[in-house]
């Protein structure tokens, strides 16, 4: 059975709490494992989540401040440490070459995992598998930033009282399935298209284009909100959003279920930026992340 759901490894931005440590999240998506934004202390949240290393197939680092990217080293030498047994791709911004390649080689290691590194330089598509294609968009922070977003292929779901009526029933449905047409009843007559599910990762940035784009029907919308609304100032001068920005995107862009994180250390309720979320608009299913908790993305509909 397919597992899709967010497992959040921390939730601070550029300081870390008692409670929140450095960003880290990794996407389970269908026996794949995508890691986000390993910040310091990752390896460790990894181990109290319950995510292996071999969980891993690909790294999205968003840009290469400390908070989004320190743990890469630790993660990169686990990766080699459990000789995980198949290939690891790493994306990241391609200016930030020189702090990948140093995070990469911090320390003395044996290198036993096949680790390819597949840097980002402009919009557009990354990688694309069965189940899903990985896209990246550029952001607006004072360091180059890129927010990813995965895109299931659109499927076909079968409706059953078409296929009673056309005598389809048994093998025969997993026939027409397969071959498009079946005694003269197309798989069109008999089904309907099943739209793929989509998840964005936004993080450091200010309202922009890449924002939009990444979060454009998005089942799944997982935005930084650094700041609270009333500091919105601070928010546009370091390169950020608050709780109010990041749900009025969810609301124009039409997300399901929205997760709100990366938060300041200066507001130690996060009830508050629920509150500004749905005072913004936003009436859908809603999560202010906490370290460690699992999200599970909303079933198709």
């Amino acid at each position: 059975m397919s597992v899709r759901e967010l497992v959040v490894l921390g939730t601070a931005s550029q300081v870390p709490t008692r409670h929140r440590n450095h960003n880290g999240y990794v996407l389970l998506w269908d026996g794949q494992g995508i890691m986000f934004d390993p910040g310091e202390g990752t390896q460790r949240q990894m181990l109290r989540a319950g995510v292996a290393a071999h969980d891993l197939h690909r790294i999205c680092v968003t840009h290469f401040h400390g908070d989004h990217s320190l743990g890469l080293a630790g993660v990169i030498q686990r990766l080699n440490l459990d000789r995980v047994p198949h290939p690891v791709t790493a994306h990241y911004p391609a200016s930030g070459q020189r702090f990948f390649d140093r995070l990469r080689y911090a320390t003395a290691y044996r290198e036993t995992v096949a680790l390819a590194e597949a840097p980002v330089a402009a919009d557009g598509p990354l990688a694309a598998t069965a189940s899903y294609t990985l896209d990246a968009r550029k952001l607006s922070h004072p360091v180059e930033s890129y927010g990813y977003r995965l895109t299931e292929p659109d499927g076909r779901r079968m409706l059953p009282e078409l296929l009673a009526e056309r005598g389809i029933k048994g093998p025969d449905v997993g026939r027409l399935q397969k071959e498009g047409a079946l005694g003269g009843v197309t798989l069109d007559e008999v089904s309907e298209v099943r739209r793929g599910q989509r998840f964005a990762f936004v993080m450091d940035t200010r309202l922009c284009d890449g924002v939009y784009a990444l979060a454009e029907g998005c089942d799944m919308l997982v935005i930084e909100s650094t700041f609270l609304d009333e500091d919105e100032q601070l928010a546009v001068d370091h390169g950020h959003l608050t709780a109010g920005q990041a749900a009025r995107v969810a609301v124009d862009a039409g997300v399901r279920h929205l997760v709100l994180t990366h938060f300041s250390q200066r507001y130690p309720d996060p009830g508050v930026y629920e509150q500004q979320a749905r005072a913004a608009g936003f009436d859908g299913e809603l999560t202010v992340a906490r370290d460690l908790m699992r999200v599970p993305l909303p079933k198709r509909t």
